[in-house]
């Protein structure tokens, strides 16, 4: 019986090790079963789709036959407009033109300060311009807008009318800015600046329409032409035929000079900085 019981025990423990075998190998991992008929469907429908849009843009990639230009035009040439847009899409179609490109080449055109660039379908180009619009001239040739940008550094035309700025290079945009500022104070005297200076040492001075120069110096510039404002301004008004200039470098008064020469100062208080300069 004891060996019978080994020998039972002996089966019955042979029998549990393959089942356990059994459970292990059922847990092993196994690669998901994937559906590629359904993605095949999947991938034709994006295939399809794809090819359809290639053949739409293909159909109304037209070759570009009209190029409109409007605008108010003075100095701007719209015929100038459409030939640099023809130039710069004359391999491409309505749908592949780079319309970016095209405004680009149409703001570089000179006069131009902005452009918008539309297509017209099934063959055409729509090009609205707005011309600069030149506030002051810089120095000989050179053109400021009224933000004070040098748009034209060499202008064959200058118009007459136009007070001439100048000052070092990099300087544009201070002295347009200072022209502004003062350009709206005098109109309320009834003057006009005729030009405006800035010297490489930093020190201002301006011409007005009736011939007086008037010197501001370096510092305090604001504060020397308030004073000018306040006090020399109704001599200059009355006796512009009388008079050179006007010279505001001085601590609490000003200085004139007659067009017969002599020079009479206000005040002998000069201001140290700027005294190297009278």
């Amino acid at each position: 019986m004891k060996l019978l019981g080994l020998e039972l025990g002996d089966v019955t423990a042979g029998n549990a090790r393959p089942r356990n075998r059994r459970r292990k190998e059922a847990r092993r991992w196994q690669l998901p079963q994937i559906d590629w008929r359904r993605y095949s469907f999947a991938l034709s429908g994006l295939a399809g789709v794809l090819a359809f849009a290639a053949l739409l843009v293909f159909a109304l990639d037209q070759p570009i036959t009209s190029v409109t230009v409007q605008g108010r035009f003075q100095r701007v040439s719209a015929l100038d407009v459409e030939q640099a847009v023809r130039q710069r899409v004359r391999k491409a179609g309505l749908v592949t033109a780079d319309l970016a490109a095209v405004q680009k080449t149409i703001e570089g055109l000179p006069w131009v300060e902005r452009a918008s660039v539309g297509r017209v379908w099934p063959r055409g180009l729509e090009v609205r311009v707005i011309e600069q619009v030149a506030a002051a001239r810089w120095g000989a040739n050179g053109l400021l807008n009224a933000r004070g940008e040098l748009f034209l550094a060499e202008s064959r035309f200058i118009p007459p009318e136009l007070p001439r700025l100048s000052g070092p290079d990099g300087t544009e945009g201070a002295v347009a800015q200072r022209y502004l500022a003062t350009q709206g104070r005098l109109v309320e005297g009834g003057l006009r600046i005729a030009a405006l200076r800035l010297d490489a040492r930093g020190a201002w001075e301006l011409d007005l329409d009736n011939g007086v120069s008037v010197r501001l110096g370096r510092r305090q510039v604001d504060e020397r032409f308030e004073r000018f404002v306040a006090a020399a301004l109704p001599l200059v008004v009355q006796r512009a035929s009388d008079l050179a200039y006007v010279d505001m470098r001085y601590t609490n008064g000003f200085a004139v000079g007659w067009r017969g020469g002599t020079r009479v100062a206000s005040t002998a208080a000069v201001d140290s900085d700027d005294a190297s300069e009278l």
